[in-house]
């Protein structure tokens, strides 16, 4: 009890010279030596602070997000007391520190001590942006001796982890231009779901060989900046997939995103009006995207190397194509709008972008639009071959045609019969889709479905050889149906002869 006594009068004690000091010593003073001590403090510690705070004035800090998404792949190993988030369209919870919390990390040898400090805000008055009642920031301890290396390159470390992380899992993004050209209220021409198509490149039936080689050159791609930057080339890359329909160009689209992790923005050409709607739909793109046009051919008339209906029509209007709008349509975007756009001074306004284009009839297409620089890797999409065949009875059956399951002549008849079928991976994944609960009856059928389009080959070709003429005129009223109607008959079959002049250009490439 007297102890407590003793206690309570020292404290009253000290409380009246605290109160003493208040009264003779001006506040400027107290402030004075307060800073002095500080400084004297700061002179003899080996160590420095910093304070990386949530909101900067009136914006959100980017750095502190980084730092709380980066401590995040720490603080779930090596954290006692964590708080779990979720990010906006992310598949996974991101861990961080609780308010008050300590974490060491280490970076090239030096340790850097994190503090999360989370203290009460002082009322304010009228505010137009409300702020949280909450003040946080995290707090960095580090030696001395360690600061040129700490602000040099561990900050930049932290944001470029914490992009790599918040890519990884947050959900891939299908871009659309629903509304052509035009901006929203945000100032945004593009509409954006979640994208969660399941296809990846183990999956993909397709040549195991062919499939390596693909991914081999999108991972030299995208680990490619220094390369890029050294050779002074834009850090894009263009793929043309072609082929008849069925063969998965859509699937080998949405592999490629799968694999790179990277958004895609499906271009709707017949929505865009002009080359200048064009140029802004690109620069609102992002970096780490995929921008595909499909059915190239199908989409607009992009020969623009027709002859003209008027001999006033100007040198600049023939080589730009600017009355191509004169098919029927309000499209008035020209081939040198659509080059400047894969392969012009507008395409370098962002980094790490994949073109895609897709089409079943690459003869259709200009050379311009095919030569590299443009389209950088031409992918044919085959028919099935007997190693997709494989990879289609893996996925939809789930046995191994190597393995026990079926008998070695089934297996050999297969492998004779599907090259002469020509025979696409979707219809042979609707026959096993069909008959997945029965793993023999779907390989029976596949193979009867193989045999009964090999012979039917096989007669359309018998005929071919005795009527060749018969051929030549189906294909020339097939060409005439695709081509688009116009006015001078002999402007089609410029057009159709210019066609075919690509589609020589590119097998010889």
């Amino acid at each position: 009890m007297e102890f407590w006594t003793s206690l309570a009068s020292l404290m009253g004690v000290f409380a009246f010279f605290q109160t003493l000091l208040h009264a003779v010593i001006p506040p400027e003073l107290r402030f004075a030596s307060i800073k002095l001590f500080h400084r004297i403090f700061n002179y003899f510690s080996s160590h420095c602070y910093f304070d990386i705070t949530e909101i900067d004035g009136v914006n959100t800090n980017e750095l502190y997000n980084a730092v709380q998404l980066y401590l995040s792949s720490s603080a779930s190993v090596t954290g006692s007391r964590l708080t779990l988030s979720r990010l906006l369209n992310s598949s996974s919870f991101t861990f961080g520190l609780s308010n008050n919390d300590r974490l060491t990390d280490t970076y090239r040898g030096v340790h850097a001590s994190w503090e999360h400090v989370v203290t009460q805000r002082q009322s304010q008055g009228f505010t137009f942006r409300p702020v949280p009642d909450e003040k946080r920031c995290f707090t960095l301890r580090i030696k001395k001796k360690d600061k040129s290396l700490i602000l040099d390159s561990y900050l930049d470390f932290i944001m470029a982890k914490a992009t790599e992380i918040r890519r990884r899992n947050q959900d891939r993004l299908l871009y659309t231009n629903s509304r052509g050209g035009s901006l929203d209220s945000r100032g945004y021409p593009w509409e954006s779901v979640p994208f969660k198509h399941p296809s990846t490149f183990e999956t993909l039936a397709m040549d195991p060989m062919k499939k390596k080689e693909i991914m081999d050159d999108l991972k030299a791609f995208a680990e490619g900046e220094s390369f890029y930057q050294k050779t002074g080339r834009a850090w894009k890359r263009g793929y043309l997939l072609y082929g008849p329909p069925g063969t998965g160009k859509s699937s080998m689209i949405a592999a490629i995103a799968n694999y790179l992790s990277y958004d895609i923005y499906d271009l709707e050409l017949t929505e865009v009006h002009t080359n200048s709607e064009l140029r802004k739909l690109l620069m609102k793109t992002t970096s780490k995207s995929i921008i595909v046009i499909e059915d190239i051919d199908c989409s607009i008339n992009l020969t623009n190397r027709k002859k003209p209906k008027s001999d006033n029509v100007s040198p600049i209007e023939m080589r730009t194509g600017i009355n191509s709008s004169e098919d029927g349509n309000n499209n008035t975007i020209t081939l040198s709008g659509l080059l400047n756009f894969t392969d012009g001074l507008w395409s370098c306004c962002g980094s790490e972008r994949i073109f895609v284009f897709t089409t079943n009839h690459i003869e259709k297409l200009d050379p311009a639009l095919l030569r590299c620089g443009r389209m950088d890797m031409h992918i044919f999409m085959s028919y099935c071959s007997f190693e997709a065949l494989k990879i289609l009875v893996r996925n939809y059956l789930g046995v191994d045609m190597d393995g026990d399951d079926f008998s070695d002549g089934l297996v050999k008849e297969l492998e004779e019969v599907i090259e002469e079928a020509e025979m696409t991976p979707a219809d042979i994944s609707e026959v096993l889709i069909k008959n997945r609960l029965n793993k023999q009856k779907a390989m029976s059928e596949l193979l009867e479905a193989l045999k009964t389009r090999a012979e039917r080959r096989r007669t359309a070709s018998s005929a071919r050889e005795e009527n060749p003429m018969e051929e030549e005129v189906e294909v020339q009223e097939k060409r005439e149906l695709e081509m688009p109607v116009e006015g001078d008959s002999g402007t089609d079959e410029e057009a159709s002869g210019k066609a075919k002049e690509g589609g020589e250009g590119e097998k010889t490439n």
